[in-house]
């Protein structure tokens, strides 16, 4: 038995055509880098700072047992504090998102297609 796939149709071209013709576009590329300026450097801050912890622990230990507040050390602060990244790194995005959505729909406005769905 044989498994092809149908040719694309016409609506198929027209979507290649569109989606060739948006990566090519110079506002395109320009929010791709926008996102990625934030993006990258925002995810390689989390993986350092992630693994600040265990590697504080391991190779540090004295120094993370070190009292802070009652029987409170600085490796359970540092590891509190990851959440309050997390959370501070996610509103970052967020607030970004939101910028780039509104880059995305006038984006998707210029060549024509609908942005509402």
């Amino acid at each position: 038995m044989s498994t092809s796939t149908p040719p694309p149709n016409n609506n198929d071209n027209h979507l290649l055509s569109n989606c060739q013709r948006i990566a090519d576009d110079a506002d395109f590329r320009a929010l791709v880098r926008k996102k990625l300026r934030l993006i990258i450097p925002a995810t390689v801050f989390f993986i350092i700072y992630y693994f600040l912890l265990p590697i504080g622990v391991g190779w540090f230990p004295g120094f993370m047992e070190t009292k802070v507040w009652g029987d409170v050390n600085l490796a359970y602060m540092f590891a509190l504090s990851q959440f309050f990244m997390a959370w501070v790194l996610a509103a970052i995005y967020v607030a970004a998102a939101a910028g780039w959505d509104k880059r995305e729909h006038a984006l998707l406005a210029k060549f024509g297609l609908d942005t509402k769905h």
